[in-house]
């Protein structure tokens, strides 16, 4: 099968078209829904997030509730 080089935009919207056939309305943007753009660092942000789980923190607080 011989196909046609398409631009990036051509793909997509062949694409886009056919799920949305393919998969009705409702299902395509439920689809498109599962591809977001995250922002931020993920890394940084995560480590300081965990940097307030140490285990011994975990400890303390625990001890701390139980009293």
């Amino acid at each position: 099968m011989k196909s046609k080089a398409m631009t990036l935009s051509e793909v997509r919207n062949k694409g886009f078209r056919a799920l949305s056939r393919e998969l009705g309305p409702h299902n395509f943007v439920r689809f498109l829904q599962q591809f977001e753009h995250g922002a931020g660092d993920y890394t940084k942000e995560r480590g300081a997030l965990l940097d307030k789980w140490r285990a011994s923190r975990i400890a303390k607080d625990l001890k701390a509730e139980r009293k």
